[in-house]
């Protein structure tokens, strides 16, 4: 299925590689205006630059999801270029250092929770200040399989996504009368580069064993993430609010 999104702007965080980046040159591909965000600023406008040299709109912003004074001046910078903002994707996130609960830090914790769900919740508050004003809207937030399932070693991580799917369905009530529509979607392995650092700790024979685990017997490409997020933003999905889609393999229907 393919979508058009032209005359429409959207705004990706976590865009400079992965996930992230897969999105947003699948909205700009799809016709829209993009907004690059990443705390990398430089990987961000070099993204940005790669879009505009093939001919699409894009702007690349930097920012730390953690900082709300950032994130309130990122929306307000993309709405300054563009005109509107129609859709956004909350991606940027971090994985916890492994640890069971008894020995995980609270430093670990707080850097968790500020850039998983409090990053989130700080880039919602200011593109539905902005689409609350225009009258109409998508958001889609990045939760993860960890949003779903319990995970050893990962409760920072996974309390934080189960966070994600909290502030989505709240948000999609507040908002499902006004023309804005808000869902989650909930990646399984995903190769990315965050699966390269999680390789590169030591991790790498339990990536191996999840893939075991999966019924279609592979991770998944983040390219398959975006094909989700930009259905959930198109008016394909028009009756669609509220929604934690698992875009995993079939790994939770196990």
């Amino acid at each position: 299925m393919s979508f058009s999104f032209q005359h429409q702007v959207a705004l990706v965080t976590g865009a400079a590689s992965g996930i992230g980046l897969a999105t947003a040159n699948a909205f700009a591909h799809a016709g829209a205006a993009v907004a690059i965000v990443d705390v990398n600023a430089q990987a961000a406008r070099a993204a940005a630059e790669a879009l505009v040299a093939a001919g699409y709109q894009a702007i690349g912003l930097g920012c730390d999801v953690c900082d709300i004074d950032q994130v309130q001046a990122m929306v307000k910078e993309t709405v300054a270029t563009f005109g509107r903002l129609d859709a956004a994707f909350n991606n940027a996130g971090i994985q916890n250092v492994l640890a069971e609960t008894a020995d995980a830090s609270v430093e670990d914790y707080d850097r968790v929770m500020s850039v998983n769900l409090r990053g989130v919740w700080s880039c919602m508050k200011f593109e539905l200040e902005h689409m609350r004003r225009q009258g109409s809207g998508t958001i889609v937030n990045c939760s993860s399989l960890g949003g779903l399932i319990g995970g050893a070693q990962r409760a920072n991580y996974h309390a934080a996504k189960h966070g994600v799917i909290g502030l989505t369905k709240s948000a999609a009530l507040e908002y499902a009368t006004r023309n804005i529509r808000i869902n989650a979607v909930c990646p399984g392995l995903i190769w990315t580069p965050m699966a390269d650092q999680m390789v590169a700790a030591g991790q790498g024979d339990a990536l191996a064993g999840m893939v075991k685990s999966i019924p279609m017997g592979r991770h998944g490409r983040p390219e398959e993430i975006a094909d989700a997020v930009l259905w959930l933003s198109s008016s394909t999905s028009s009756y669609v609010t509220g929604q934690s889609i698992s875009v995993d393999g079939g790994f939770v229907m196990r």
